[in-house]
């Protein structure tokens, strides 16, 4: 029996205990093998898909990213995340690399911010060791970084309320904090956004959102003849690359390259404009009046004192039921849902209006 085998045979009969335990210490107690205490740590620093979120932009942040796009949406019990950001990339041996423990770029540098310490090369090992799924999508050293994941939030849950936006308001010292609102993927993004307002603008929606802003940055900073000369997109930054798509289907490939999953309707959607690009989160919050945490969502809540009163959770809840039994009709009918779905609740009444956008 060769080593190889003979180490297989082991881990067979010890149940992997051979693997985990450098010695055993008597009285039930054991020194792990780095590789266990490193993966134990790893599962614990993330508890929630919340805690990806944050990882991510932190990841962006410290690679000097000045744009960071966040694009994020719920199929069933699965949270599909892709965070693009224009920062200094990572370089393609080393793409699978940088989920493996301990690898970090910031061999000089370690950050401690409001989320505590930050360049151990643990961050993105946690996170593959609680995604179902995940892989840098395209990246390229100077030209940015697409990180796509793919969270089963049955194993690793999420906030029940992600349709709730955080309040803003201003504190003592005259600064923008959040003061009201879930710990969810949206507060994430805003407290986050707040604490790197003077040097990032973070944008957050769906994928098709996403790539719609993509599109229109894209078409800001390129001048004409550099979108016509354009040979290569592989040597494009990530934030510009839909720019120079000819056409839908072009655009759900390089949608795809950059780990946002389109239809191509959706692509014609994004081309006609009928899907508009986000501005900063930041900004949109802050431009938005100051309202109860209900009407931030577009819940219109108007009921009897004594009458039917529903918990935000379940209303949150519903109302996503409602946004994804309407997708039937908008295929049939060509049909976008211009907001989240108006729930009224009465004493002897729930009422629901779906405002629409007719596509073209």
């Amino acid at each position: 029996m060769d080593d190889r085998n003979l180490i297989d045979f082991v881990e067979q009969i010890s149940g992997g205990v051979h693997a985990r335990v450098e010695e055993n210490l008597g009285e039930g107690f054991v020194r792990l093998r780095s590789a266990e205490a490193e993966r134990r740590q790893a599962k614990h620093d993330i508890r929630h898909v919340e805690d990806m979120v944050i990882e991510l932009l932190r990841n962006a942040r410290d690679a000097g990213a000045s744009h960071i796009f966040v694009a994020s949406q719920r199929e069933e019990d699965m949270r599909l995340l892709t965070v693009l950001d224009d920062g200094s990339g990572i370089p393609a041996p080393l793409h699978q690399k940088i989920f493996e423990p301990r690898v970090t770029s910031k061999l000089d540098t370690m950050v401690i911010d409001n989320w505590g310490v930050h360049g151990r090369g643990m961050a993105l090992y946690s996170i593959a060791s609680n995604a179902l799924a995940v892989q840098v999508a395209a990246s390229a050293p100077r030209l940015g970084t697409a990180i796509a994941l793919q969270v089963d939030t049955t194993v690793l849950p999420e906030r029940r309320d992600q349709s709730t936006h955080p309040s803003l308001a201003r504190d003592e010292a005259g600064q923008m904090v959040v003061v009201r609102g879930p710990h969810n993927i949206q507060r994430c993004v805003a407290e986050f956004a707040l604490a790197t307002s003077q040097t990032i603008d973070v944008y957050l929606g769906t994928a098709a959102q996403v790539a719609a802003t993509l599109l229109d940055t894209g078409q800001r900073s390129l001048s004409r003849e550099e979108l016509l000369l354009c040979k290569d997109v592989q040597t494009l930054p990530l934030s510009q690359r839909l720019a120079v798509c000819g056409d839908a289907a072009d655009l759900t490939c390089c949608c795809a390259s950059l780990g946002l999953a389109i239809s191509e309707r959706t692509a014609h959607r994004i081309l006609a404009g009928q899907i508009q690009a986000q501005q900063p989160y930041l900004r949109a919050r802050m431009a938005t009046p100051h309202r109860s945490a209900s009407v931030a969502t577009g819940v219109s809540l108007s009921k009897d004192s004594r009458g039917l009163k529903l918990a935000p959770d379940d209303l949150a809840a519903f109302s996503r039921a409602l946004e994804q039994a309407f997708e039937t009709l908008a295929e049939r009918y060509y049909l976008n849902l211009a907001d989240l779905p108006k729930i009224s609740v009465r004493a002897d009444s729930i009422s629901v209006r779906f405002p629409i956008e007719k596509e073209l």
